[in-house]
């Protein structure tokens, strides 16, 4: 479906009861994308170094842990460049070591020395593997640095010997080749579709295998992970579409770190068009995804959260695959969560769910997603009390009558009116086109006095008054459409409508109270 989120204006037209449809309503990510690329800095390490302390640390089973340390720049580099395997294995794993520091590494100073063409060449002594090991773990680090560093390692030509590397017979060089690619394909797009196109993809799947360990599993899924990761531009969908039949199956995986970068992964794929969200959905994860919304680990949670959001930005049969899934009443409760950003992600999908139809609507509101949805609009965070705000005013626009009749008896106005304190002209903008709606749907049953009162006793009608002399056209021009629609009665009429009571005397009919029901 084609993206609107970047068009500001567009996601302000008129609603779908007037024209538009559940597509143009459903709500991409990009509006949000730097918050959110932020967060995931926070959620997902892009790269990873290689750090290890003296004791226990990881050597090649052809070496003892008892090699000399070569202390100096100079030493090392001379002895990378010697011609004794010996030497040039000291020298290098003099090199990793000084690399693994925990704090600030000196990378730019061994670039300097020359260290990455070397250990570059190292990578295709198969002779050797502990050199190789040495190597691709010294390259691991160097390419955990700025963009300029791990530049010098894909310059350099490492990425297709460490592809090469990953059919090993030595697992812990292949392990440390996943690890330096994983590093290398977090870089950033151009990086990443070099790692792919050296068909990394099909080489990593193949070391999924029943007998694999935990620690290469979890290296080998968080780099698949950073191979489907960034959308400027986003991967080749054919080289990495293979990986889900795969992430599917880790989804069931025992370790939470696995289950936290496969669903990853799938949130990646499925922040896209439709036909990529329809692929995931195909390939069978969407159960499971729905059960780990239900996991006490936010570190699960939260991707697994994202990639369920993902797919109800599709169209209303992708989303239906959430809601038979009985997502509605995991999301219910996420909105009662204690962290907040757990209570946004899950306002947001929500109101990609209310953008749709009306038996989705439905579906939302007999999950009892409407109570918990105003607590948030009441007294949530600012970020989820804008979600909430959109999943409402979406539910009015493309809501039947009845639907919208509950929004108001379940008591959406005074929550909706208090919001139009609001900083944000585009809120403002949401929470207007949401009581309009309230208010024509009531006026096609006649309770659209009610309605307006409600509206005028919770404060609201001063504020829209007050809105009128706002800066931005679209509020006040929304507000003064409002107030001319609904709260400019004719002076006519205040004279009360009588009616005879059949002998012949004339009385003044006043309207009972009633429930709302449109």
């Amino acid at each position: 479906m084609p993206s609107q989120e970047n068009d500001v204006p567009s996601r302000f037209r008129k609603f779908k009861n007037k024209g538009k449809d559940s597509e143009e309503m459903r709500r991409r990510r990009n509006e949000v994308s730097v918050e959110l690329r932020k967060a995931k800095k926070d959620e997902q390490l892009l790269k990873r170094r290689n750090i290890t302390t003296s004791i226990d640390e990881p050597v090649s089973p052809l070496h003892d842990n008892n090699s000399r340390m070569l202390t100096t720049i100079e030493e090392i580099t001379a002895g990378m460049h010697s011609n004794d395997e010996q030497i040039q294995f000291i020298a290098t794993q003099s090199a990793r070591k000084t690399l693994s520091r925990e704090k600030n590494p000196p990378i730019d100073t061994l670039i300097d020395s020359g260290l990455v063409p070397r250990c570059i060449e190292f990578l295709a002594y198969s002779h050797n593997p502990s050199l190789q090991f040495e190597a691709a773990w010294a390259l691991t680090n160097v390419a955990s640095g700025t963009s300029n560093q791990t530049l010098t390692v894909i310059k350099g030509g490492a990425i297709p010997k460490l592809v090469s590397l990953l059919s090993s017979p030595y697992p812990h060089v292949a392990e440390q080749a996943v690890w330096a690619l994983g590093n290398i394909a977090g870089d950033g797009s151009e990086a990443r579709d070099l790692v792919l196109e050296c068909n990394a993809m099909p080489a990593l799947l193949e070391l999924i295998k029943p007998d694999t360990s935990v620690s290469f599993l979890r290296n080998i899924v968080w780099s698949l992970s950073n191979l489907c990761r960034n959308k400027n531009p986003p991967p080749p969908f054919h080289m990495v579409k293979i990986c889900l039949p795969y992430l599917c199956k880790l989804l069931s995986y025992s370790d939470n770190e696995v289950i936290t970068d496969t669903c990853w992964a799938l949130s990646y794929l499925t922040d896209g068009p439709n036909d990529k969200i329809q692929a995931v959905i195909d390939s069978g994860v969407v159960p499971r995804l729905v059960q780990l919304l239900m996991s006490s680990e936010v570190s699960v949670l939260t991707p697994a959260l994202r990639t369920v959001g993902n797919i109800v930005t599709g169209n209303d049969s992708q989303t239906d695959h959430i809601i038979a899934a009985g997502g509605l009443q995991q999301l219910a409760l996420l909105l009662q969560h204690t962290k907040s950003n757990v209570v946004k992600e899950s306002a947001w999908t929500i109101s990609n769910i209310t953008a749709g139809n009306v038996d989705q609507i439905e579906h939302v509101i007999n999950n009892g997603i409407l109570t918990p949805l105003l607590d948030v609009l009441r007294k949530g965070d600012y970020r989820s009390q804008k979600e909430a705000a959109w999943a409402i005013t979406n539910l009015t626009s493309g809501g039947s009558v009845e639907q919208l009749a509950t929004v108001v008896r379940v008591g959406a106005i005074p929550p909706m009116c208090a919001l139009l304190d609001s900083q944000d002209w585009k809120t403002v903008t949401v929470i207007l086109d949401g009581l309009s709606n309230l208010l024509q749907a009531a006026e096609k049953t006649g309770e659209v006095d009610r309605v307006a009162l409600m509206i005028e006793e919770c404060g609201g009608l001063e504020k829209i008054e007050m809105l009128q002399h706002h800066e931005n056209e679209q509020v006040y021009q929304k507000c003064s459409t409002i107030i001319e629609q609904f709260f400019s009665a004719p002076e006519e009429d205040e004279t009360l409508p009588m009616t005879n009571d059949g002998n012949g005397h004339l009385n003044f009919c006043v309207s009972s109270e009633r429930n709302i029901n449109f």
